[in-house]
């Protein structure tokens, strides 16, 4: 009797340790792996059905089988449905809209992803993903018109455009040039309607801009604005540098810039201060200036722009420099403000109001504030002695911002006086004369409001 008892409880051991190696396997085993499989799709809720869908299903075990099905209010419409010979690890899926789906109107629909895994968990039934996109169908393009603009615009100078753009979901919209460059619109005067000052860079050749709106759904409309292009010429000046000029004011400057620390060649140490610090130096420019306000304005006024009193142009806008030595050439640049000079030492004053968005060294610019004028035009003066303000302060007609002196690149006591548009550089003579103001500023802003409350 006590050795049936043994061998009932043997067997019991053995039935018990084999159960447990069983659970043990089946929880331990890549066969009886727990992991859904992983459905991803690219969409930020919007689907315009001409662009296609991408979906990817991945799993550890690998794929037996997956669907795609589009539900609408009333139907669900089967997209995909495919079953594995062989466990597929990783798959992408286009998923096209079918024709039937044309017929919908913008609706709201969904996108239901299943997939199943070969792993033998859950009854040898494998994991199972139900996965749901909620879409929002889009197909319409934005409303987009052109309502006016400045009749011309010259190289390196501005213009001014309005427009009409509108969408329930909008997403973004700019004005594009041929280089690529985008100015950003500010809201004006009426809802869907913007305005936007844009410049053709002097050193672009050719010259076209385009508006472009996009919703969320990627439908995109865009307009070409129609700009009378005129090609204008600037000076090219060929420099020799001399010896005393290299030992001297770039020696000099040599010792301020990390760029040209270690670097003995007075050549070497000239082209990296007019190539890489400048690079340095503009970028920084180009940042501060870029930014527009996201504020709707119903108005843009500026007075014409003369820093300086009595202040003789001594360096032009646009020159062209290329630099030898020895008849050699070294390097080049494009003056990119336009240079001033009086009395040593002189007030610097601003026209117009602003905000100080810079105020500081900047390398060969030396003290250099900046004044935000508003609709992306920005006014710099480089080369101060002091300068009289700091960032964030306001400016007003006839204010002192800064005093005429010769710090950076700078040979003699001057003005170098900058106007940016969105981080480009424009013409100042342009915002120095009043009659071009008008014309490409005020009589276009004049005629939109006139457009707009005709509607």
């Amino acid at each position: 009797m006590r050795k049936d008892k043994n061998i009932s409880s043997i067997g019991f051991i053995i039935l018990l340790v084999v159960l447990i190696s069983a659970v043990v396997y089946v929880y331990t085993s890549s066969m009886f792996e727990r992991e859904a499989p992983k459905v991803a799709m690219t969409n930020n809720g919007y689907w315009n059905l001409r662009e296609p869908l991408e979906i990817s299903i991945d799993d550890v075990s690998g794929m037996k089988s997956y669907r795609v099905v589009l539900r609408t209010t009333n139907d669900d419409i089967e997209l995909f449905h495919e079953q594995f010979l062989a466990p597929q690890k990783s798959i992408k899926i286009k998923v096209v809209a079918p024709k039937s789906a044309y017929s919908l109107g913008n609706k709201d629909v969904k996108i239901i992803v299943e997939a199943v895994d070969v792993s033998k968990w859950n009854f040898f039934n494998g994991n199972r993903a139900t996965v749901e996109y909620a879409l929002r169908v889009d197909k319409s393009r934005p409303e987009l018109l052109n309502i006016t603009n400045s009749y011309k615009i010259n190289r390196g100078g501005s213009a001014l455009v309005i427009f009409k753009a509108k969408d329930e979901n909008l997403k973004n919209m700019y004005i594009e040039i041929s280089s690529g460059k985008k100015f950003i619109p500010q809201p004006f005067y009426k809802d869907g309607y913007y305005i936007s000052l844009i410049a053709w860079p002097i050193t672009d050749e050719h010259f076209r801009a385009t508006i472009v709106v996009e919703d969320h759904a990627k439908n995109i409309s865009k307009v070409q604005v129609p700009l009378y292009v005129v090609d204008k010429a600037y000076d090219l000046s060929n420099i020799k540098l001399e010896d005393n000029f290299l030992k001297g004011k770039i020696l000099e400057l040599a010792e301020q810039f990390d760029e040209t620390q270690g670097v003995t060649d007075s050549i070497e140490q000239f082209k990296l201060i007019n190539e890489t610090v400048r690079a340095k130096n503009e970028k920084l420019i180009h940042t501060i200036t870029s930014k527009v306000s996201n504020k709707m304005i119903s108005d843009f006024k500026v007075e014409p722009m003369y820093p300086l009193k009595n202040g003789a142009v001594v360096a032009k806008y646009g020159d062209h420099r290329k630099y030898y030595y020895n008849d050699v050439f070294v390097s080049e640049a494009y003056h990119m403000g336009l240079d001033l000079a009086s009395n040593a030492f002189a007030d610097i004053k601003t026209q117009n109001g602003g905000e100080i968005v810079f105020s500081d060294n900047n390398g060969l610019y030396g003290n250099m504030p900046i004044v935000d004028h508003g609709l992306g035009l920005y006014t710099l003066y480089g080369h101060c002695s002091s300068v009289k303000v700091k960032i964030g302060d306001s400016v007003k007609y006839d204010d002192v911002l800064a005093i005429t002196g010769k710090s950076g690149y700078a040979m003699g006591d001057h003005l170098h006086f900058g106007v940016l548009v969105q981080g480009i550089e424009v013409r100042p003579a342009e915002w120095m004369d009043e009659s071009w103001m008008k014309l490409n500023l005020y009589d276009v802003i004049k005629n939109a409001k006139e457009m707009i409350d005709s509607k």
